[in-house]
C-alpha cells in the first residue's frame, strides 16, 4: 500500500499518476480542503506527528510513501524521513521544477534578512508567515498579507495579529500597492514565473524566500538512498517508473522508455565522456514535458549506449542498444548511422533522405546536449551526433517501417519520452474514471482529445474550461462516445487530427493502427465529393493532404471529413450534443 502526502498540484498529479494503476492507495492532506476526486485513492486528513505516521504506517500495511507537500513544509519532510529510516519504508520526493534564480531578485534565506530600506512590503509567503514578519512592521514598514480567502486562514491571521486592513486574498483580481513583494521560491506549479512578471510589470523590488533544500535535515550518507530506497522525481513519468521499481506490483503494466529517449541518454552520456572524461552508470534525461529521469548507460569503443526498454509494452524493440558517438563539428547536427533507416517518401517530418530520427527525439537530444555545450562553447565547436542501432534493419523488418516508406533500420521516434502500457479493458477503465471525473468537476462540456498535441490546440477554443474537462481517447474514440452517453453528459467536443479523422469517417470507432489502415479509396471519395481532383496513389501519411489540398479547398474538404466522421459518432451520444473540431498540424481548427 502507497501513502502519498499531498495537498498541492503535486500531489494532485500524484495522484492521477497512481489512479492509472486502479490500486489502492491513501493520500492524506494537513486541511482537507484540497478539492480532489478519487476512484482508487482512499483520503485522510489531519496532520501527522511522528507517533501518528507510525500508526498509520503499521494499522494500513504501507511499504511505500510518496512525498508530494509542499516544498516548504519543513516539518512534515523532517517526519517522514525520520520515520522511513527507522521503519525502512522506501520514501519518493516529488518535488516541483524550479526555473533559474534570476541574480536581478533578491534572494533570502530567513525572513530576517528582509531588506528594511522599503517603505511598504506586500507578503505573499502564506499566513503563516504573518507572524515572522512583525518584527520588519515594527521598523516602520507598513506589510500587506496576501492569504487565501478561506475562513480558517483569516482566523490564523487574526491570531497572527494582523488587522482586517492588513489582509488581501490571492483571489483578488489586482494586486495592492507597494515598493517590494516578498515571495517564496514557489517553482513553476506554484505560479513563481508568473508572480514575478506581474511584480516586474509594476515596478516592484523582488524579494524570494529560497526554498529548503530537501532533505536538509537528514544525516550524510543518507541510509535509504544507499541502498536505493530513497529517490527524488520531478514528474509524472518520473513518479511512475520509480514506484514500478521499489512496488513492482502496484502497477499490472509497467512503463518503458522510446527509442528517442535512449537515443538522447546514449548522447549525453558520450558527450559527458567527451569534455569531462564521465562515464558514469545513469544520466539525467530531460524530456519535453520539463521532468527530468534517469537512465541506466554504458560505454563502448568510441561510443555510449542506451539499452531500449520497451516495459510490458510489447515492441520488437525491446532490449536493443541505441547508440551514439559523438565529434567535434562546424555546427550543431544529429545524423543516423548504422540500423538507423531513412525516409523514402515525402509526409514525414524531415524530406526523403534524411534519417528517420523525428523531430521531437532531436529536440530532445539538442536540449540536453545545449546544456552541457553552454558553458565550453567559447572553447569547443559544436557537436555532430550520430545515432546508431546494430542489427536495426533486420530488426526493421518486423515493424511497420517499410509499409511506411523508412528503409535501410529502425525509427528513432517517441513524443513523450516514456512508452506507458496499457491492455484495451485497462485503458477503457482509464477512460471511465475520467469521464467520471470530468463530470464531477461540474463542466458545462467535456473535450475529447487523441494526447497532448491535440489537446494544447482544443484548448485555445476552450481557455475557461478546467483541466478535469479535458479527457484523452487514445483511439477508442467509440468507447468514449458511449461512456458519455451511458454518464448523461450533454456538451462533448471530440477534437481529433487528420490521420485518426480519415480512419473515423470511414467508421473506424477504434482508430488504433492493429485494428485498421487508411483507407484510401475512401479518401479519394471525400475529395470528390469536395471538388478537389488530385492524385493520393503515393502518399503514405494522411497528413500529407494538408499540403496535397489546394488552399481554397481546404476548408470545404475539412467539413467534408467532419461530416462523415458525424455519421458514425451522434448515434453514439443520442441525448446529447456534439461537436468535431477537426485540427491540422499547424493547429489551425475545423469545425461545421
Amino acid at each position: 500500500m502507497i501513502l502519498v502526502f499531498g495537498g498541492t498540484t503535486e500531489g494532485r498529479r500524484a495522484a492521477e499518476v497512481l489512479e492509472e494503476a486502479g490500486s489502492a492507495y491513501y493520500y492524506s492532506t494537513k486541511t482537507g480542503e484540497q478539492e480532489l476526486t478519487l476512484h482508487h485513492g482512499v483520503r485522510t486528513d489531519g496532520a501527522m506527528d511522528d507517533e501518528a505516521m507510525r500508526q498509520f504506517i503499521r494499522e494500513h500495511g504501507i511499504r511505500l510513501i510518496v512525498d508530494a507537500a509542499h516544498p516548504f513544509a519543513s516539518m512534515l519532510h523532517r517526519t517522514i524521513s525520520e520515520v522511513a529510516i527507522d521503519m525502512q519504508i522506501p520514501v519518493i520526493r516529488y518535488e516541483r521544477i524550479y526555473p533559474p534564480r534570476d541574480p536581478d531578485i533578491t534572494w533570502i534565506d530567513d525572513y530576517r534578512q528582509v531588506p528594511t530600506d522599503i517603505s511598504s512590503l506586500l507578503a505573499t509567503t502564506g499566513v503563516q508567515s504573518i507572524s515572522k514578519l512583525k518584527w520588519i512592521e515594527a521598523k516602520g514598514v507598513k506589510v500587506t498579507y496576501r492569504i487565501l480567502n478561506r475562513e480558517s486562514s483569516i482566523l490564523l491571521a487574526h491570531q497572527q495579529g494582523a488587522t482586517d486592513e492588513q489582509l488581501c486574498f490571492f483571489e483578488d483580481e489586482t494586486m495592492p500597492e507597494a515598493e517590494a513583494i516578498l515571495l517564496k521560491e514557489s517553482g513553476i506549479s506554484g505560479g513563481f514565473i508568473e508572480k514575478v512578471a506581474e511584480a516586474r510589470e509594476r515596478g516592484m523590488q523582488i524579494i524570494v524566500l529560497k526554498r529548503p533544500e530537501w532533505p536538509m535535515f537528514l544525516a550524510t550518507p543518507h541510509p535509504l538512498r544507499e541502498n536505493g530506497q530513497w529517490s527524488m522525481v520531478n514528474g509524472p513519468y518520473g513518479l511512475r517508473r520509480a514506484v514500478e521499481k521499489l512496488l513492482p506490483e502496484f502497477y499490472p503494466l509497467h512503463s518503458g522508455l522510446t527509442t528517442g529517449t535512449c537515443a538522447t541518454a546514449a548522447a549525453i552520456a558520450a558527450t559527458r565522456r567527451l569534455l569531462y572524461g564521465e562515464t558514469a552508470e545513469k544520466v539525467a534525461v530531460l524530456l519535453p514535458d520539463g521532468e527530468t529521469i534517469t537512465v541506466p548507460v554504458g560505454y563502448g569503443d568510441g561510443y555510449a549506449y542506451c539499452v531500449k526498454e520497451a516495459g510490458d509494452d510489447p515492441d520488437v524493440t525491446n532490449g536493443i542498444e541505441v547508440r551514439a558517438s559523438v565529434e567535434a563539428s562546424e555546427h550543431f547536427e544529429i545524423v543516423g548511422g548504422e540500423g538507423v533507416g531513412r525516409f523514402t517518401l515525402p509526409g514525414f517530418d524531415y524530406p526523403p533522405g534524411e534519417a528517420a530520427i523525428n523531430k521531437a527525439p532531436r529536440q530532445m537530444i539538442e536540449q540536453n546536449l545545449q546544456s552541457l555545450l553552454s558553458p565550453l562553447t567559447a572553447h569547443r565547436s559544436p557537436l555532430k551526433v550520430t545515432i546508431s542501432v546494430p542489427n536495426g534493419e533486420a530488426i526493421a523488418q518486423r515493424t511497420f517501417n517499410p509499409r511506411l516508406g523508412i528503409e535501410g533500420g529502425i525509427s528513432i521516434i517517441g513524443v513523450s519520452g516514456i512508452v506507458k502500457p496499457f491492455s484495451e479493458e485497462a485503458f477503457i477503465d482509464s477512460i471511465r474514471k475520467c469521464m467520471e471525473v470530468a463530470k464531477a468537476s461540474g463542466s458545462e462540456r467535456v473535450v475529447i482529445n487523441s494526447g497532448g498535441k491535440s489537446e494544447r490546440f482544443v484548448k485555445t477554443r476552450y481557455p475557461d474550461l478546467p483541466q478535469q474537462a479535458f479527457v484523452e481517447y487514445g483511439n477508442y474514440i467509440g468507447d468514449t462516445l458511449k461512456i458519455a452517453n451511458e454518464l448523461d453528459i450533454k456538451n462533448i467536443t471530440l477534437g481529433v487530427m487528420l490521420g485518426k479523422a480519415v480512419k473515423l469517417a470511414a467508421g473506424n470507432l477504434d482508430t488504433h493502427s492493429r485494428k485498421t489502415t487508411m483507407d484510401k479509396a475512401f479518401i479519394q471519395q471525400m475529395l470528390q465529393e469536395s471538388g478537389v481532383s488530385i492524385d493520393i496513389s503515393d502518399m503514405t501519411l494522411a497528413r500529407e493532404l494538408w499540403e496535397r489540398i489546394p488552399q481554397n479547398k481546404r476548408t470545404e474538404f475539412a467539413c467534408t471529413v467532419i461530416r462523415h466522421c458525424a455519421e458514425h459518432c451522434e448515434p453514439l451520444l443520442p441525448n446529447g450534443r456534439l461537436t468535431i473540431l477537426l485540427i491540422d498540424d499547424d493547429g489551425t481548427i475545423h469545425s461545421l
